[in-house]
């Protein structure tokens, strides 16, 4: 997952399959097609509401757990394309996380509020209460897991290495390594940025406020790779097919969750949500909407 500091954005990635899915309004780097792109943030703790309550969705009649139009605020980047982003085109917010919010609410009679907060600092803000739950697809790890409570798993990703199209210097992540000259680019506060300590000094890393600029380093050449889940990269990759690939077996293997504040009512009604998603085929459907046709679950 990711971060954010002090920087207005825009960035220019692009459509993801079906849907134009990226992040939006960044100074538009030139190497990189610009369709919907997502916004960045002015402070790393601040947050601003994007979206009015949409309105209470689903009935009581129809609800698995009736939670009666309680309003529930979602922290999203919309820097996250394609989970969540703007798009340059309506100004729109829109994404993976936006839609299924709001199929869970239809199957939970509630009001989904989103509300635009900063990757940084977010798990604390969640432990703190400051929102009902963070999605922003966030990796479920066991440190997480002592300051926050997770639903269970929708998706299961894998993290792999996006590289500029034609690279012939290595082919997977080892080979990296075994080259000392070159430097692997991803964004700092991830379990991206993790994975890559576990194999490289820090001196071979850089780091990034956001992915879309850690993407356009590596078209610049300032870096030689980056490391990255694979439904963001075949994102970049689809837009962006005549200059980028995705080289290399996986390199972990994650799942991912929605956060909560520890003990909050809410985990087990969304926990029946996804289940009932998942058992419908409707979860399926936004995976594909969003993350296209080569994405497989590991």
């Amino acid at each position: 997952m990711k971060t954010l500091r002090a920087c207005v954005v825009v960035l220019a990635l692009a459509a993801i399959m079906l849907t134009a899915c990226a992040p939006a309004a960044m100074s538009t780097p030139t190497a990189v097609p610009s369709p919907t792109v997502a916004q960045a943030q002015t402070e790393p703790t601040a947050t601003t509401s994007v979206a009015q309550p949409e309105g209470c969705l689903g009935s009581a009649e129809t609800a698995l757990v009736d939670l009666n139009c309680r309003k529930i605020t979602i922290a999203v980047e919309n820097a996250y394309p394609p989970f969540n982003y703007i798009a340059t085109d309506t100004g729109q917010p829109g994404g993976w996380d936006y839609d299924v919010w709001r199929e869970i609410c239809t199957l939970l009679h509630c009001t989904p509020v989103f509300v635009e907060a900063a990757w940084d600092g977010l798990i604390q803000a969640i432990s703190l209460g400051q929102y009902d739950v963070a999605a922003d697809g966030i990796t479920i790890t066991e440190d997480r897991k002592q300051v926050v409570d997770f639903s269970d798993g929708y998706l299961q990703i894998q993290q792999r290495l996006l590289v500029r199209k034609g690279e012939n210097r290595f082919d997977s992540l080892e080979s990296f390594v075994a080259n000392n000259n070159l430097i692997l680019g991803t964004q700092i506060a991830t379990t991206n940025y993790e994975t890559a300590a576990k194999y490289l000094p820090e001196t071979r890393i850089k780091g990034f406020e956001q992915f879309p600029f850690a993407v356009q380093a590596l078209l610049s050449g300032d870096v030689d790779a980056v490391i990255m889940d694979e439904v963001i990269g075949l994102g970049y990759v689809g837009e962006n097919a005549d200059q980028l690939e995705l080289i290399g077996p996986p390199i972990s293997s994650d799942e991912l969750g929605f956060a909560f504040p520890k003990g909050s009512d809410l985990v087990a009604p969304v926990n029946q949500a996804i289940a009932a998603l998942k058992a419908s085929g409707k979860l399926d459907e936004y995976n594909l909407k969003y993350f296209g046709p080569d994405f497989k679950q590991p």
